[in-house]
């Protein structure tokens, strides 16, 4: 049994084994999606592949859609040439339920599995031609929240964008470089409409796409290095949208477990592949079941009808809410909590934490007590009955196999969003009082703590990548485990808006951060007399 074209044929194998396979005809889907693409991704990680690319299989089963996906890759080509194209772009979803069961599933709605590299001749010509179709719709990125970023937290601009720049659309390097200059194709050739839907997880993606690609198309027309007109096009709502979307399905490394369970069905060649820029790619994914993406109804050369696999489509007004619901209340904050103190205290698996008394019951005060207050309704989705979901069944499912290490991953990008808009909400509140706030500064004080990379048992641990992991831990450097104060210098870091949200001492949380501090480093075994103490 291979993940390969040919490998699926023997349908009644497969199915035996408990195995959803594709029920359309591959060849006319291919050939039409060729002739007219719809939809082309960026990003060909396991959130697309677990859900974008499962959704497009669903509604070709269905018969709503006769075409599937392209997807392109900016950043780790290896992706492309060691796992899409060896399995014909094949790959299993493995999802995994609350109640110990897996739903097992062979996706094959990907078409098309390109390398966006522009010294890659045959790809890039694809990837131009795909943009100069009056026939594509969509183009959605999962590029992480750092693709959209022109340049770091100094200031310093990213690799090859200043050369880019001053090149234009012409063999772009940098990954937004690439994507403007497939949309200045598009321009070129008809001034095609087209939507531009950043899935990533963050906060109003939208605008950082649009700000990203705007500041390219600026760049270019005052440089004098693009077709003049440029910069309208992308400015016109009726050619080019940069909608909103909120998305939320957690899909974590693959695991060693999930590829047993295929092997001893008789799966050959599963061995994950780890590329030159440390990517970990197999040809499965595993995923929880549960999974939203709420998107913003502005498609000007119009959408597919993904409504009918369970996608929102809505105004901006209520993506905005419904993010704010999830990344600043109901699921982020929780998560970051659990990333740091699951780190300090040796645990490495989110669900074992839940089990946690101590924790269970902080992740609870988060999620009800502090976050709910400050939460508008978005209608479409209750918010408590989204954070019962997620502390009684996402959070504590005992078979996704998802660890504080990777949710610790950027925590200095993710607290000003998961928790600097609670604290902006309670400030905004006359009936609300910020100091009421007890565990929000509490994650503050362990971020600080996690900095020093020593566990609640006087153990080093490895600290997970962050951009401003280096810069951040300068303010701790010169605490120690057992000091009786807290170093002057966490002062300003505590005054960093971009890192909080808010200058802490501003918003009167910064004697509270800075309390909990001075007791966690109190010595080992004093992260579990905090959590106890409240």
């Amino acid at each position: 049994m291979k993940l390969t074209i040919e490998g699926i044929k023997n349908t009644s194998e497969w199915e035996s084994k408990g195995y959803s396979l594709p029920k359309f005809d591959r060849a006319a889907v291919e050939a039409a999606t060729k002739a007219n693409p719809f939809w082309i991704h960026f990003g060909a990680g396991n959130i697309f592949r677990a859900f974008q690319a499962n959704v497009v299989q669903e509604l070709l089963n269905k018969g709503v859609l006769d075409r599937g996906l392209v997807v392109a890759e900016g950043y780790d080509y290896e992706i492309i040439e060691k796992m899409y194209r060896p399995h014909d772009n094949i790959g299993a979803l493995v999802t995994l339920k609350s109640s110990g069961s897996v739903e097992k599933t062979v996706v094959g709605s990907i078409m098309e599995a390109l390398s966006a590299d522009s010294d890659n001749e045959s790809d890039w010509a694809r990837l131009l031609e795909i943009f100069r179709s009056p026939s594509l719709q969509m183009v959605t990125f999962t590029i992480t929240e750092k693709g959209y970023l022109l340049r770091n937290a100094a200031g310093v601009s990213m690799p090859g964008v200043e050369d880019d720049f001053a090149a234009g659309p012409v063999l772009p390097k940098s990954y937004i470089g690439k994507v403007v200059t497939l949309l200045h194709e598009r321009y070129v050739n008809g001034e095609l409409p087209i939507a531009m839907v950043s899935m990533d997880n963050c906060s109003h993606n939208g605008d950082k796409l649009y700000a990203a690609v705007n500041e390219f198309a600026k760049e270019w027309e005052n440089r004098g290095v693009c077709k003049p007109g440029f910069l309208d096009y992308v400015n016109n709502a009726s050619k080019v949208s940069f909608p909103w979307t909120m998305i939320d399905k957690i899909t974590p490394r693959p695991d060693a477990k999930i590829e047993k369970i295929l092997a001893d069905d008789g799966i050959e060649q599963l061995e994950p592949v780890i590329t030159s820029k440390k990517t970990y790619v197999a040809p499965f994914v595993n995923a929880e079941e549960c999974q939203y993406l709420v998107i913003e109804d502005n498609f000007p050369n119009g959408r597919p009808v993904l409504e009918k696999a369970g996608l929102y489509f809505t105004d901006r007004a209520t993506v905005d809410k419904v993010e704010k619901m999830k990344v600043c209340t109901c699921l982020n904050p929780l998560h970051t909590f659990l990333a740091v103190s699951g780190c300090l205290l040796g645990y490495t698996l989110i669900a074992d934490e839940m089990k946690d008394a101590d924790l269970l019951r902080l992740v609870k005060r988060l999620g009800y007590e502090e976050g709910l207050p400050v939460v508008v309704d978005p209608g479409i989705i209750k918010p408590r009955d989204f954070i019962d979901e997620v502390v009684n069944i996402r959070i504590p499912n005992p078979f996704m196999p998802d660890t504080p290490q990777r949710i610790a991953c950027d925590t200095s990008q993710k607290l000003s969003i998961r928790f600097g808009e609670t604290i902006k909400g309670y400030l905004a509140r006359k009936d609300l009082n910020v100091g009421d706030l007890k565990v929000v500064p509490l994650v503050f004080a362990l971020w600080l703590r996690y900095l020093m990379a020593i566990g609640d048992d006087g153990n080093a641990f490895e600290l997970s990548p962050d951009p401003l992991l280096e810069e951040c831990r300068k303010y701790v450097s010169g605490v120690k485990l057992g000091d009786s104060s807290v170093a002057a210098d966490i002062d300003a870091l505590l005054h960093r808006a971009e890192i909080f949200g808010v200058d802490l001492f501003e918003a009167g949380l910064a004697d509270a951060v800075k309390s909990y501090f001075a007791k966690l480093i109190a010595g080992k075994g004093a992260i579990r007399k905090v959590l106890q103490s409240l």
